[in-house]
């Protein structure tokens, strides 16, 4: 027993020990922070007694309206909110909500003076051991006030200390009743609604006053994270939230037992009042600009690479929050925005678009057309966004979807010169370079295994010209997703994602897709040589008190100049040769391009470039569904055509640039980088018989390989149209000249065989 007592006291004499070094340390630490920081704590003090003795009632109620204006300066769109009628004094707010909003957001909040101290504290803990991953939490109902009226949403403990600050000073200067009434009418409820009073109009159509207990608590659900609790969207989540609120009510005393079990198993019935719709296409691109260059100035950062599908959702899920919250602020700041956006171009865009689209009038169960369009047009000497048309021309005037950059799309073979070629070109590959033509069916059992599979070989210039599906997935497949993709993520394109990154991508195969504004800025990339400028149409942002917000974002440089010059070069023989030449371009200025069609045609697309503008179009189905005779070189072609005629009569540059480094710049011989996969490890000058040596046979089977290529491009075209008829008599000549140049009789004789054939098969035709 003595034993145990004494084990007892050393351990409480050791625990005593501990705790007293432990609360020496803590208060050494203390006291060396508040030596180091209290210059930057004074200064904050200051900022925050004086941002809150300057203000008043006004700051907290969001009813200024912003402006948009096109390059003319003509005014586009009115952004606004009507909150005035819907601004409650706290004696007209109904009991249930401020109930709800305390007992979910701020239990003590009758009680602190702005802050939480053990909220603080958990903070502090959370910061440290998360290794600074957590660094927010615990804000009382008055920080959050702060915040929303003074600070931005950017997460970081110099914020949560100014917030905190701020709150104090909001204690000194306000009532408890005035601060809960400027936080509930300030509240963000998704869908453009501040306060409670709009948001019980605009999902219920009714006033708050005749909000129940779970018609009350449901809305308060909806400003912890409006985009997730967005009722028209995700019904069920602020359901689920609401049963979190009217517990925490009960919880408080707030409400009895009864009056918990009636709420609960009250239905909530949406009676959501019509939005107000934007009325055109440039107004919903130029907001959606606006509300991601706020987003940048809250302190969000944009990613466009993700260590799996789950971070990746997670992201999404924070950017959805985000973007919803900073829309509602553009449409109550009181800002003033100036775009690029051209009158002239918009109205030919969308001219030309309805024109050529309306031989389809099939419309869907709302009246919106089944088949649409979407394009936009790039600048490529300003880098903005001059036009963008997200559909066709509705009777109705409402424009419900703006596809340009609101749906994503599979983008067919649009995409192999930006995540395969121009990669390739920087990799000292050439225009000219031999690659095999494997079999895609076999190579997609295979994975990255495929750059093993034979396949007739030709260069890569003409298999982009043909748009030939087996080299780009053996080159993909050379080069790995990985390398492919990470141009595409520089390239700011949001939905790429972790299972992307697999031999499919090559052809445009994406688990979401792309948009037609990012397909038109990877395409102004390569016109710039290679540099990349972040997409949009923003020219000036100022605020309510006239202050520029906007500044331009540098350009980066996504691919080689060297590479981009090539990939132009080659590109320009699409509409010359490839799948494009039926398009017919005959004008001086000279234009490159890539058409794309997904399978079963399903989406058409065509991007194509000038020296002075660059422009995508895609064309399909909302519902992805088959459109006989939709292909890249039909209808997406011919509004590019039409629209770019229009847009490049007037301007001086025909030609693009060339980069310096490709002015002395020479293509390496045909097949050169192929050479010593034909007897590998054996010296050129080694004799294989009399007068035959290992270099005579690399050669010959160079020339074969160069045949064979020539011969499968022979083999594609349809020589029932006179200019192909054409070609393939040319092609032809040319193959027979390289075959007449075969030392081997063996592989002379073979290859004539090959050739015969063809000419065979052309007669039979």
């Amino acid at each position: 027993m003595r034993i145990i007592k004494t084990i007892i006291k050393k351990t409480v004499k050791a625990f005593l020990i501990l705790l007293l070094v432990i609360l020496s340390a803590g208060a050494l630490l203390c006291g060396y922070l508040y030596y180091r920081y209290r210059p930057v704590y004074e200064e904050y003090r200051a900022e925050a007694v004086r941002m809150v003795a300057e203000s008043g009632p006004d700051i907290f109620m969001k009813n200024l309206s912003s402006y948009i204006y096109d390059a003319d300066g003509n005014l586009i769109s009115k952004l606004s909110i009507d909150s005035d009628s819907d601004y409650l004094p706290y004696e007209e707010i109904p009991e249930t909500v401020i109930q709800a909003f305390v007992a979910v957001e701020d239990r003590n909040f009758w009680e602190h003076e702005g802050y939480d101290p053990n909220g603080i504290l958990r903070v502090c803990y959370r910061f440290v051991v998360t290794k600074g991953e957590e660094k927010h939490g615990a804000s009382t109902i008055t920080q959050q006030l702060a915040r929303s009226a003074f600070l931005t949403s950017e997460v970081t403990l110099e914020r949560k200390v100014r917030e905190i600050l701020l709150a104090v000073e909001l204690e000194k200067k306000y009532t408890k009743e005035q601060i809960l009434e400027y936080y509930v009418n300030s509240a963000y409820f998704a869908n453009r609604c501040y306060g409670i009073e709009a948001a019980a109009k605009k999902y219920f159509s009714k006033s708050a006053a005749e909000l129940s207990l779970g018609e009350a608590a449901y809305l308060c659900a909806i400003p912890n994270a409006p985009s997730y609790y967005d009722p028209l969207e995700h019904e069920e989540h602020a359901l689920a939230r609401r049963e979190k609120i009217l517990g925490d009510m009960y919880d408080c005393g707030y409400i009895t037992y009864p009056e918990l079990s009636r709420a609960q198993r009250q239905q909530v019935h949406l009676d959501p009042k019509p939005a107000a719709r934007i009325q055109n296409y440039e107004t919903t691109y130029a907001v959606d600009c606006a509300v991601r260059y706020l987003m940048k100035l809250e302190g969000f950062v944009f990613r466009y690479e993700f260590e799996d599908m789950d971070a990746y959702r997670a992201y999404r899920d924070h950017y959805d929050n985000v973007y919803e919250e900073c829309r509602g602020k553009l449409y109550t700041g009181g800002y003033v925005i100036r775009t690029s956006l051209d009158p002239g171009k918009q109205a030919l865009l969308q001219d030309t678009i309805d024109e050529m689209m309306a031989f389809d009038q099939e419309v869907n169960t709302e009246g919106i057309y089944a088949l649409q369009c979407a394009s936009a047009v790039i600048d490529n000497q300003t880098h903005q966004v001059v036009a963008v048309v997200g559909g066709r021309s509705q009777e109705t005037g409402v424009y419900t979807l703006n596809r340009a950059y609101q749906s994503w799309r599979q983008p067919g073979s649009t995409f192999k010169p930006l995540a395969v070629y121009t990669p390739a070109l920087e990799e000292d590959y050439t225009a000219e370079s031999l690659l095999p033509n494997i079999d895609v069916t076999k190579a997609k059992e295979m994975g990255l295994e495929a750059v093993s599979l034979p396949g007739n070989r030709m260069t890569m210039e003409k298999a982009v010209w043909k748009s030939v599906n087996g080299c780009a997935w053996w080159l993909f497949c050379q080069l790995t997703p990985e390398r492919g993709l990470s141009y595409i993520s520089r390239m700011e394109f949001a939905g790429i994602v972790p299972d992307d990154y697999y031999p499919a991508a090559a052809l445009g195969g994406l688990t979401y897709g792309v948009t037609a504004v990012e397909m038109a800025g990877a395409y102004s990339a390569l016109a710039c040589h290679g540099n990349f400028y972040p997409v949009t149409c923003l020219l000036s942002i100022r605020d309510r008190e006239n202050r520029e917000l906007y500044q331009a974002a540098e350009p980066k440089e996504v691919y080689d100049p060297q590479a981009a010059g090539e990939m132009v070069e080659i590109l320009k023989g699409v509409l010359q040769h490839g799948t494009a030449a039926s398009v017919g371009w005959e004008l001086e200025t000279e234009a490159a391009g890539k058409t794309g069609t997904t399978n079963e045609c399903r989406d058409g697309w065509f991007c194509g470039i000038t020296p002075d503008y660059s422009m995508s179009v895609w064309v399909g189905y909302d519902e992805p569904r088959v459109l006989q005779n939709l292909y890249g070189s039909t209808y997406p072609a011919s509004i590019w055509k039409a629209v770019m005629t229009e847009l490049v009569k007037d301007r001086p540059r025909t030609a693009f640039t060339v980069p310096e480094a490709m002015e002395d710049f020479v293509y390496s011989p045909v097949g050169a980088m192929d050479r010593e996969s034909y007897l590998p490890g054996r010296g050129e000058e080694e004799v294989l018989s009399e007068g035959y040596t290992v270099k005579d046979y690399r050669d010959d089977h160079i020339l074969a390989d160069n045949a064979d290529a020539i011969m499968y491009e022979m083999s594609l075209l349809d020589t029932g149209n006179a200019y192909y008829a054409g070609e393939w008599q040319k092609l032809c000549e040319d193959a027979e000249d390289l075959i007449g140049k075969i030392y081997s009789r063996k592989l002379r004789t073979k290859e004539t065989q090959k050739l015969q054939a063809l000419k065979a098969e052309q007669e039979m035709d």
